[in-house]
């Protein structure tokens, strides 16, 4: 049957379907739009379940928040140039704006269902992989920062006993500073408390086995090993690495310095780093 050229652009603006695919969908379905659109969707499902196992390793970070709350997620594709794609990126906006306006913590079928509906356009695996749900609370402060890849995002809340510090430029800097450094030092841990106690065991082991030829007593290599251990923790520890600001002083250093010049005490309530296939 005959098809008019404008009713395939609307079934395209409507799907995103290419222009032949829409004409045939058209004629499949003797004109019926409806129908049409139906048929494509099913179409589309039906490729990406085809795909369903192919490797998502490209993807984004997303973060929708304010100074109180912050909902950060990671979206998976199969390709960086889908990744990029304008569709892509405003599906992830809107899949972050809803979760923020309805607070929501953890992925849904509503959520899913949005990314799916690009999915069936495109026609490539994507996934929504995780989605947190941060809230600060009176006495703190929330910051974050996205990567201009789109690749790493931070979220950083301080806490502190006189809450209107963080109504100043300069605390607010701090803040942003300290999701600065995280994303680009990317620590494994926040503290040194937090490491395991057989991880440490096993750097132990490793340091022990480096001196071991060393011509020295064995307290010497002893202390050697205490010493790489610390250095070893300072890599990894947020707290405990050199900041990215002021490298003569520790994360946790120069934020006690901040809070003694604002008169107040400040310390870190919460550290959540997500990395395209990796977090913490």
């Amino acid at each position: 049957m005959d098809i008019k050229a404008s009713d395939v652009k609307e079934l395209r603006d409507k799907t995103g379907a290419g222009m032949m695919e829409c004409k045939k969908a058209l004629q499949h379905c003797n004109g019926d739009a409806k129908e049409a659109e139906k048929y494509l969707k099913e179409k589309g499902l039906a490729a990406v379940e085809k795909r369903a196992d192919r490797v998502t390793s490209e993807g984004i970070i997303v973060i929708k928040n304010d100074h109180k709350k912050a909902v950060m997620l990671e979206m998976t594709c199969e390709t960086d140039f889908v990744a990029k794609n304008a569709d892509f990126i405003a599906v992830g906006d809107d899949i972050a704006n809803t979760a923020f306006d309805k607070d929501i913590s953890e992925v849904t079928p509503e959520l899913n269902d949005k990314l799916l509906d690009l999915a069936t356009r495109v026609r490539e695996n994507m996934n929504l992989t995780r989605l947190i749900n941060v809230k600060a609370g009176a006495d703190e402060y929330l910051s974050r920062y996205i990567h201009s890849d789109k690749k790493t995002g931070v979220i950083v809340v301080l806490k502190s006993d006189k809450p209107e510090i963080f109504e100043k430029a300069e605390i607010q800097e701090f803040a942003y500073d300290c999701c600065l450094h995280a994303a680009a030092f990317m620590p494994l841990y926040v503290k040194k408390e937090d490491v395991d106690a057989a991880y440490i065991k096993e750097q132990e082991e490793i340091f022990r086995g480096q001196v071991a030829e060393l011509d020295k007593p064995d307290n010497v290599k002893e202390g050697i090993v205490k010493g790489k251990i610390s250095k070893h923790l300072s890599e990894i520890c947020f707290l405990e690495q050199a900041f990215v600001k002021d490298d003569k002083l520790s994360v946790s250093k120069k934020m006690a310095e901040v809070g003694k010049e604002a008169d107040a005490s400040l310390s870190l309530s919460k550290l959540v780093i997500f990395q395209l296939g990796l977090g913490m």
